[in-house]
């Protein structure tokens, strides 16, 4: 089973505007659920070990894991659903983000440890779930106790430079993150706002210095995918989209692809993934990429199942 951690939220999109009235439409979301639910599509086991809260955005969330495949392994929780509100000022977007005390952040070690599965192969970790608070230094805490075990772990730290209040603080976290996990995935975005000032070129030099995972991949919007491991580097263009819907969940929908496509060639270990060659990682970020050539087609996060990619 690949096991799924962190953000599961209800994104309210600002859809109008009167002298009295300002209405919103409400879609699921998070980094982590979108990633979770790409996986389920493409017929993968996996689990979100995160807690869903027991309101009725939770139930939302919820029908979406039921209807994906998606085993929640946590109970659900009283605390209400996290949001995470978008408003528009001449079409540029705003946001604001509501979580404190919500169902997603009733984490530590004690309850990790004990409802994380027996028969896991993977852990993946991304996004809200490591920016700050207890609950940032125990999900930490628990992907680095993985290392040197038979679980892979993943990380997609999905930056949002507006949330962070302590840059240092986050940084020093994810470095530590960065020491241990065996697949590391970054948007340019995240990589440029994690080293200012340089070049790409330069930042992602820099990631390799600091980073002892197994594969490291870059996904750069249109410019492609940049891909490696040890010795192999490639880079592949992104795949041809006739019309961009929106971007919301490109990423997720990316790497949901990497480890679901990983489980279906049985490489889900660090073995496997320094076994790999310049053919089948080019194709690995191939299949990737026209996943979330397809999600870039729909609105919001609706990231293709099995069949689409046959």
């Amino acid at each position: 089973m690949i096991v799924v951690g962190g953000d599961n939220l209800i994104d309210l999109i600002q859809s109008g505007q009167s002298d009295t009235v300002i209405s919103f439409d409400g879609a699921r979301g998070g980094s982590a659920f979108n990633t979770a639910v790409a996986i389920g599509r493409q017929e993968r086991a996996v689990g979100f070990i995160t807690p869903v809260s027991n309101d009725s955005l939770g139930d939302f969330l919820a029908s979406e894991f039921a209807n994906s495949a998606v085993q929640m392994l946590s109970a659900r929780h009283d605390a209400p659903t996290s949001l995470a509100v978008v408003t528009l000022n001449d079409g540029q977007p705003g946001y604001q983000f509501y979580r404190q005390g919500t169902a997603e952040r009733q984490i530590n070690t004690a309850h990790l440890q004990a409802q994380f599965p027996k028969n896991a192969k993977v852990f993946h970790l991304a996004s809200l779930a490591i920016i700050d608070g207890q609950d940032a230094d125990d999900w930490a805490a628990f992907f680095n106790g993985l290392d040197g075990t038979d679980v892979l772990t993943t990380l997609d730290p999905n930056v949002r430079a507006m949330l962070i209040k302590d840059r240092d603080g986050y940084l020093r976290r994810l470095m530590t993150l960065f020491k241990t996990v065996d697949l590391l995935k970054l948007s340019d975005e995240d990589l440029t706002w994690i080293f200012p000032g340089v070049s790409l070129d330069a930042a992602f030099d820099e990631l390799l210095k600091v980073s002892d995972a197994a594969m490291v991949i870059l996904t750069m919007g249109e410019k492609g995918a940049r891909g490696v491991i040890g010795d192999i580097s490639v880079h592949v263009p992104a795949s041809k989209v006739d019309k961009i819907v929106d971007t919301v969940g490109a990423g997720d929908t990316f790497m949901g692809t990497i480890l679901a496509t990983l489980c279906g060639q049985n490489a889900l270990s660090r073995t496997a993934i320094d076994a790999m060659d310049r053919e089948t990682l080019t194709a690995l970020l191939m299949r990737a990429g026209a996943a979330a050539a397809i999600n870039c087609t729909r609105k919001g996060c609706n990231p293709p199942r099995l069949a689409e990619l046959e």
